[in-house]
């Protein structure tokens, strides 16, 4: 029994050290950059690209994100029909307030928990759906870097609103300054860097760009669907 104790411990010992070299190989450095002018007009070339215009002039879209969350979007109102499992909330996003669906089935708690939970979900699930749309929110704070592969890229930090202010993000662009991929260093996710794909743009009938593929590792896809 001693033995077999010993045993699992070193397997256990050694799988600590095998996650912890893992962690200090793909974990990455926020790179340092300072705001500029240069980082502006970069930024600036990427909202042509990607037909800013365009977007702010959609009335309405609507999306189902990772085949779990389905969004119908009034931009205009500002008022989203936010739909998951059984659960439905008309949501208000820019008071974080609404109308849990069925609200006599909950109590007043239970229908705030709901609330709060579509809110989170929708600045989440609205951020891949519109990330590239807003580079210029109130808040942000652009600068140019260098990555630690020699690539160079657009650092947008958002200093203050939605669910995690402070997140940092790097925009890699193309010869055409559309995005093609994007490195993060947000509070929900375990390693810094973390690269995903942006990719399989769909022009929506406004003619706005939106990215429906965003792969990891060229594996994991945080995937848009159902997208008009």
């Amino acid at each position: 029994m001693k033995k077999a104790l010993r045993i699992i411990s070193f397997l256990f010992l050694g799988l600590i050290l095998i996650l912890f070299i893992g962690y200090l190989a793909l974990n990455e450095s926020k790179p340092v950059g300072n705001p500029s002018q240069e980082a502006d007009d970069l930024a600036r070339k990427v909202e042509l690209a990607m037909n800013k215009v365009a977007w702010d002039s959609t009335k309405t879209v609507s999306w189902t994100f990772r085949g779990e969350h389905h969004y119908d979007w009034d931009k205009e109102a500002n008022v989203v029909n936010v739909k998951w499992g059984e659960n439905e909330v008309i949501l208000e996003p820019a008071s974080a307030s609404g109308v849990v669906m069925n609200g006599e089935n909950y109590s007043a708690e239970e229908s705030q928990s709901l609330i709060k939970t579509a809110w989170d979900y929708f600045n989440n699930d609205g951020f891949w759906l519109s990330a590239p749309y807003k580079l210029f929110d109130p808040g942000t704070e652009r600068s140019l870097v260098t990555l630690g592969d020699g690539r160079e890229g657009l650092m947008v930090t958002y200093t203050s609103g939605g669910t995690t202010p402070g997140d940092s993000y790097v925009w890699i662009v193309d010869e055409n300054y559309k995005p093609i991929a994007i490195k993060m260093w947000v509070q929900i996710l375990p390693l810094g860097g973390m690269e995903f794909t942006w990719e399989n743009y769909q022009t929506l009938p406004s003619g706005a760009l939106v990215a429906q593929d965003h792969f990891l590792f060229g594996k994991m896809n945080v995937d848009i669907s159902d997208l008009n």
